[in-house]
This record gives structure tokens, sequence and C-alpha cells, in this order.
């Protein structure tokens, strides 16, 4: 019996597929289940068409509906065809004659190459390349390029390439497999991390009997990373309605292998830049802990912010259909999780009030610094190395600290400290930290809560919630999951996982390709951060780079717009939307971020005013789909959207001046919170997916400029 199968490609189609386009896929997979081939052949409705003028028989057309045909891979053994991609009839023909498909021999999975465009290009920059010795991939032997699946139509192609600005131009056309190894040794890899990193996991099988490259029916059955087998109509419907459910059929080899280990020893990270799919990850990982959870044992999801549980309780709904399983799981922000321990009455600090609070303490105490010098300090030296006493306080040391206490001082500083934490006491009150280290004393008595714990963008986590954490859940394998990224590191928090007793040593795994935004979009918002040290969440030396970050999509890139006045962006950036409307998106796709409420207050007021309508992200995520999405950066972090229009970036904005320790108070923070604002930027912009936007009026902020200084 035939059967349809889906590429990757035509998952990443699926957001922007009106209604009818879906509606044929759906009756053209029925039709694969309900006839034979030659039925399939002789179908009028189907026309399961050859190309006259195509680079490869194998590439035929189908008819999904009046005007849209979609592009199949038709191969001569077995009965399995696969939708390659969904096009306006023209637009179908013209990519369909171009591709051509093959069987690589190392990874033994189908492969799909635009030729047509590969045989226009190669001849081109071979007449104009260097001395071979000159070349982009001079030290990798031919042996070697093999070994990691190069073929020798790619291996030319390769060899007239002289920098990564020309393999950028080739790699949309290079079967996706081939282009991510060169990508990999264009970064730096060495041949055994590549091999290791992306090979090894995209291999089907391990076999050493040499590779049929006729026999698609077995090759199509082995591409796991890009081919779904779809065998039930209720799938199907679920893949065409939900988009997450169609990345979910494709989890990566790579991200596979993170989820589904049977164990881990102990504590287990990942990491990983925006749209690796380090959340995703994370979810699975949970789904596989429920498959194996004893009577009576429950899982603790836990992230930093109340718009990122809402988004991490909808997508284990997708995964986990058992509602009675699903239960098992306890998804809340670390801080609720502490709240729910310590079970007080006392209400939570703000921050303004804090500020206030510690101005009283160092008046009372006699303190002549300044309140902010008196939080830090309580927040990165008392609270983060766990001091309880005087004595543990004047005998620290004050790492992360960049300015000078003199030993005389530490003691007024202290009492300071305890005049805040007492009049708190007194008067019915608790900061969200000080309840972290509460209920950690209190799981040290009592015992851990949770079997295991999983942990999404891990990286902003305090110290204080991580001693929590560990002491949420007993020390044996798989005990912790952690999912972050340093780059995204939008508050001032920092730690070192082996001080607060976690240590993932060897059960670490990095995610460097990007599943959401375009290489053009990524591109662009990673020359924010160039030339910046990220420190590592698991080590106390060592940075993070973003080396080998990549997108396999492509697309136009960012537009930039600098206005005169606020009211002028204000109008450019109804424009902006209204075409984004305009060309078919759907409002709840598109996302609207500043840095200020005050600046998405008035945006939203100036899209009303246009009959455009919106929804302000207030710690949740609205139910309304059907409007514009308005919130600040913080609150984007974690989300995404097809469009986004990030608006505000000027002078005096980002960095806010507020936001940054002056350097005189202390300089590693000063140096810290700059870093802090830059990384609020870049992760505004990576929500992207298809479109960015971004915008400022009178100066521009310093870090576009810096930015665009390095593209």
């Amino acid at each position: 019996m035939p059967h349809l199968a889906f590429d990757i490609g035509f998952c990443a189609q699926l957001g922007k597929l009106q209604g009818t386009v879906k509606q044929g896929v759906f009756d053209a997979w029925e039709k694969f289940e309900r006839l034979t081939l030659d039925q399939l052949f002789k179908d009028p409705g189907l026309k399961l068409e050859t190309l006259k003028r195509a680079r490869d028989p194998h590439i035929r057309t189908i008819r999904i509906d009046q005007g849209t045909r979609g592009v199949v891979l038709a191969p001569d053994t077995g009965d399995t065809y696969v939708l390659l991609r969904v096009m306006p009839h023209d637009k179908a023909i013209d990519w369909a004659i171009k591709q051509k498909a093959s069987i690589n021999t190392v990874t033994q999975a189908v492969e799909i190459r635009d030729i047509a465009m590969l045989d226009e290009l190669t001849p081109a920059y071979e007449r104009i390349a260097p001395a071979p010795d000159q070349r982009l991939f001079a030290n990798v032997s031919d042996g070697d390029l093999a070994a990691l699946g190069i073929d020798e139509t790619t291996l030319r192609q390769a060899r007239a390439l002289t920098d990564l600005e020309q393999l950028e131009i080739f790699a949309p056309y290079f079967p996706q497999d081939q282009r991510e190894v060169l990508e990999y040794l264009a970064a730096g890899f060495t041949v055994e991390e590549v091999w290791r990193d992306v090979v090894s996991v995209n291999l089907a099988t391990a076999s050493d009997e040499p590779v049929d490259t006729a026999d698609y029916a077995t090759a199509i059955h082995r591409t796991r990373t890009r081919i779904a087998l779809v065998t039930a109509s209720e799938e199907l419907r679920e893949i065409l309605d939900k988009p997450f459910e169609a990345w979910r059929v494709f989890l990566h080899p790579s991200q596979h292998k993170v989820a589904y280990r049977a164990s881990y020893s102990g504590p287990a990270q990942v990491t990983g830049g925006p749209g690796t799919g380090k959340t995703v990850v994370a979810l699975h990982r949970v789904r596989h802990l429920l498959r194996h959870l004893r009577d009576g044992d429950r899982i603790l999801l836990t992230t930093y912010t109340h718009a990122l549980v809402a988004a991490l309780r909808t997508g284990l709904a997708t995964l986990v259909e058992d509602e009675a399983l699903r239960d098992r799981v306890d998804i809340m922000t670390v801080d609720a999780f502490a709240g729910r321990v310590v079970s007080t009455s006392r209400r939570p600090l703000r921050g303004a009030e804090e500020e206030t609070r510690w101005a009283q303490a160092a008046r009372a105490t006699g303190f002549a610094g300044t309140a902010q010098f008196l939080a830090q300090e309580y927040k990165h030296v008392v609270l983060a190395q766990n001091l309880r006493t005087r004595d543990d306080y004047l005998a620290c040391e004050r790492r992360g600290r960049g300015s000078a206490l003199p030993a005389a001082a530490r003691a007024l500083v202290w009492g300071a400290i305890e005049e805040f934490t007492d009049r708190l006491t007194a008067d019915g009150v608790r900061t969200y930290l000080g309840t972290c280290a509460e209920a950690a004393d209190i799981l040290a008595v009592g015992g851990p809560r949770y079997r295991h714990v999983v942990v999404d963008e891990a990286q902003d986590l305090h110290p204080t919630q991580w001693r929590l954490l560990r002491a949420a859940t007993p020390a044996r394998p798989d005990d912790l999951f952690i999912a972050g990224d340093p780059h995204q590191r939008i508050y001032d928090s920092k730690v070192s996982l082996k001080t607060v007793g976690i240590k993932v040593t060897g059960r670490s795994a990095k995610m460097r390709k990007n599943y959401r935004s375009t290489h053009e979009i990524l591109s662009w918002s990673t020359a924010l951060l160039v030339g910046r040290p990220f420190e590592q969440l698991a080590d106390d030396a060592g940075n993070e780079t973003l080396l080998g970050y990549r997108s396999a999509l492509h697309g136009k890139g960012p537009e930039v717009y600098g206005a005169d006045s606020e009211e002028a962006e204000l109008n450019a950036l109804v424009e902006q939307v209204r075409r984004w409307l305009d060309a078919g998106i759907a409002p709840g796709e598109i996302g609207v971020s500043a840095r200020f409420n005050k600046n998405c207050d008035r945006a939203a007021e100036w899209l009303k005013a246009a009959g455009i309508p919106v929804v302000r992200l207030r710690g949740e995520i609205p139910a309304d789909s059907e409007a514009v999405q308005i919130g600040t950066m913080h609150s984007f972090k974690g989300l995404e959207y097809r469009y986004v229009a990030v608006i505000g970036v000027s002078d005096g904005a980002l960095p806010y001046p507020r936001a940054v320790t002056p350097a005189d108070v202390d300089r590693l923070q000063h140096d810290a919170d700059l870093l802090a604002e830059r990384c609020l930027l870049f992760v505004a912009c990576t929500r992207a997916r298809d479109g960015l936007y971004v915008s400022w009026s009178g100066k521009p902020s310093e870090y576009l400029v810096e930015a665009d200084a390095v593209r």
C-alpha cells in the first residue's frame, strides 16, 4: 500500500499555509493510503506528473488545490513517496525541476540538493578561486571529507570556496547533512568533532555493508532527521493543525539522544543559543521521565517567569496527552515553589519598596554608602554564598564584586543587612530570594519533594534558587535536568553550578543549530554579542561561545528604521504591522517589544487607533491569538513569533542608565549590567522566526551602532 511521508522542509512551511492548502495535503495523503500505485498515477485529481525539464526523474508534482502543487520524491523502489514542498503552481514547477535526490553513502539518508543552481555557481567560483592552499577547506583532506559524508559532487563545489561568505551563498543549495558538515568545519571544528557532533548522530545504523545508492525505499525509512512517516489520519491532523506537533516529529537525533537517554548518573545539562530547541528537549525529557516514574513520585518543571511557565504548560499538554500522567508534573516558577514550601502569609517585597528599605537600614546603622551597594552586597555575597553569621561574612571572599570594602567597614555593612532583614520579619514582609533560602532550609530538614527536577532558562537563576532546587530532589541518577543559555542572561545573577552542589561534568550537551530564526535574522542579532565574554553555567572558569551557532533557514534580513520623533516611529510601526497583516500574517503571529512599559502602552494605543487588535503581555501569555501581542523585552523571554517589531532601541534606552550600576560603585557589576542590557536586545530580536523590524527615534542605541560596525 502506498504512503505519503513528509519532509522537514514541508513542515517548516506549516505556519504559512492557508486552511484550504492544509486540507488539500490531507486529501492527498488519504489518497495515498487508499489507492494502489497504479490508481494514484491514473487519478485525475492528484495528477502525479513527471516534469519535462526535471534534473531528476524521481522529483514529481501533485495537485494540492486549485493553483497549488506539491513537490514529491517518487522513488523507483518501494511505495513511500515524500512531500518535499507545497508552492503555487509555477513556483513549484520551477523549484522541482532544479532538485536532485541522492542517498548519502555515510549517513545512509536521502538528500535533496538544488543541482541546477550548484551547477551554475560552481564554474564561476572555480574561475576566480585562488591557489588550492588558500581556499576554505585547504586543511581538510578529500579522504576526511568523504568520511564525513561529502560526496564527489559536493566535494568539487566545496573545493571552489574561498571564505565563509562564499559558503553562505552555496549553503541553501547543498544537501542538508553535507551543508552542516561544511559549516562546522568552516567554523573551526576538527574532523573528529564534526564526526562526533554531526555525522554520528545522523547515522541510521552502524554497518560495514556498502550502501545501495538506488534503494530509496530503505533510505527513506532511515532518514530520521528529516522525513516523518505518518500512519494515522489523527496524527496528520495534529501535524497540520499544530506546528509544534510537526517539529516534535523531527526531534533531531542530537536532541533525541539527550532527551531520551535511558538514565544520567547525576545532574545533566543542555546549553545552546536561542531557538536551538533547549525547551523542547527539556519537555521531551519530562515525557521520558514520566514513562519511568514510580508510584507516588512527582516531577517539578520549573523556570524563571510566569510567562515561561504558561508556555511550558502548553508545550507539555501538547506532548503528553495523558492527563493523569501530566498531573504528576508540577509546573511553576522557582519563586512560586519556594512560597509553597514556606507556606507563609508574609507578602513579597516589591522593587521600589526594597530600595526604600535598604536606604532606611543604611540611615539606621550609619552606613555612608548607597542603598544600591547594600542590596547588591546582600544578593551577590551574603545570599549567593549562603553566609549566615557576622563571622562568616567578615571572613568571606567577596567573589564577583568589583568594589573594595575594607575589613573595618564590613561590620557596618553586616549591621545594615541585619537591620534590613529584622525589619522585614517585624513587618511581615519577605523578599523572593530570602524565601528561597528559607525554603531550602526547610527541605534540608524535611526532605526532598520531587523525584526529578527539570529546569528551563536556567541562566537567570540565583545561587539561592539553585540551592533550593538541589534540596528539592535527592542526589541520585536523573535528579536534575538543566537547560539554559548564558547569552540570554538578562538578570544580574551568575552562578557556578559546582559551587551549589550540582556537578554536570561528563553530562553536558551543547545545541548549536537554530530551528527558529532565519540565517539572516540570526547573523544580524548575533553581531550584538560579538567579542563579549559569557561565563558558563557549569564551571568556575572558561567562557561560553557562539562558535558554530547557525540556522538552516533562509529569508529576508531584518529591516531597520530610524525616525526623527517618537510619533514618526509609531506611525512607521503601524505601517509595518499593516504590511504584515496585508500579507496574510495572522495578528497572533506578530509580536511588538520595547524596553519599557510606557513604549509598549503607546504602541498599543497607536495600533488600536489604526483598527489593529492588540493584547498586552503582563506576566502571562494571553489566550487571545487573534491579536498582536505587545510586551517588554523581559516579557518576551522564551516566546516566539513569526514576525517581531522591536521598537524604541534608542540612545538612552539601551543601555538604560538606571539599570546599570555606576562603575564607581562596583566596576564588575557595571560591566555585568551593561552585558545584561545587550543580552536583552539580543533576546528580543531572536524571538523572530521569519521577519524582524527594529526601530528607534533620535539617535540609535550604541549597541546597534557597534553591531553595525561588526557586520
